[in-house]
């Protein structure tokens, strides 16, 4: 009863929400072609994050009006919640297509290495070249999407420079990671260097958001085979959930810690 009380409290709150969410819905997804082949796609939930980040008081100080602080901190929590009917809905699209999931063998449990690549590309430039300090252990231990974001507030706290990193990726990855996801297919099916297959598997890296415009690149070059992209897609994504959780704690984040240490000579809290 007292939860219940306090969601009515926060009415602005949901009606801010529902009405961005009708805007950007009505807007849509806006496709955009670049030299003949490459497509970007512009998803609602992009219109969303960028309608939401002007009303964030801590952006533009006059969207107080609207938005509290209190509204702000209070809608943390309900990122989790939201992205669940859209993961159902993908559980939903693996049984149909379980043979073509079968016939792809251990390529989508062996693809999950590819979450380490992160620590190999990005963590020497962060250290290196942008003189980050703790803040490149949250911003390099993972591509920084909702389940990471888990992982870093339950070890280190959201309000920790690990928490910086890892939310300050996250907000760049939701602005152009959409965008670069669906520029990246585009290139691989001009030059034809791998079958959808590969690049349906590919598309689930553990984002929601990159994965539709991803898959929807595909899908469009395919459009024979959009079931079973949108099934290999969901079964990737899925599993790279799974497993980068347990990649994330027991791998990723004790490698990075010890490189911390080695490359920086200071003590890295673990």
């Amino acid at each position: 009863m007292i939860q219940l009380k306090e969601q009515l409290n926060l009415w602005k709150l949901h009606l801010t929400i529902l009405i961005v969410g009708i805007i950007s819905e009505y807007i849509g997804i806006q496709k955009f072609n670049i030299l003949g082949f490459m497509q970007i796609l512009l998803l609602p939930f992009l219109f969303a994050f960028l309608f939401t980040s002007l009303l964030n008081p801590n952006i533009i100080s006059k969207a107080k009006k609207i938005i509290s602080n209190k509204e702000v901190k209070a809608a943390s929590p309900f990122i989790i919640i939201a992205l669940m009917p859209f993961i159902a809905k993908f559980g939903t699209t693996l049984g149909p297509a379980i043979d073509v999931i079968i016939q792809t063998g251990p390529a989508l449990i062996l693809q999950e290495i590819g979450n380490l690549g992160t620590i190999i590309v990005a963590f020497p430039i962060a250290i290196w070249i942008f003189k980050l300090k703790r803040e490149s252990i949250g911003a390099t231990f993972s591509i920084a999407r909702e389940l990471n974001i888990a992982v870093i507030a339950d070890r280190y706290g959201l309000n920790s420079p690990e928490g910086s990193g890892v939310m300050s990726v996250y907000v760049i990855g939701t602005l152009f990671g959409t965008i670069i996801f669906s520029l990246i297919p585009s290139i691989f099916i001009h030059l034809g260097v791998f079958n959808w297959q590969s690049l349906a598997m590919a598309c689930g890296v553990g984002s929601s958001s990159m994965m539709a415009a991803c898959t929807s690149t595909v899908a469009a070059a395919y459009p024979d085979s959009k079931e079973q992209i949108l099934a290999l897609a969901g079964a990737s994504n899925l599993l790279t959930y799974a497993t980068g959780l347990y990649v994330s704690i027991f791998i990723a984040l004790p490698v990075l810690e010890k490189l911390y240490q080695k490359m920086t000579k200071e003590d890295c809290k673990g």
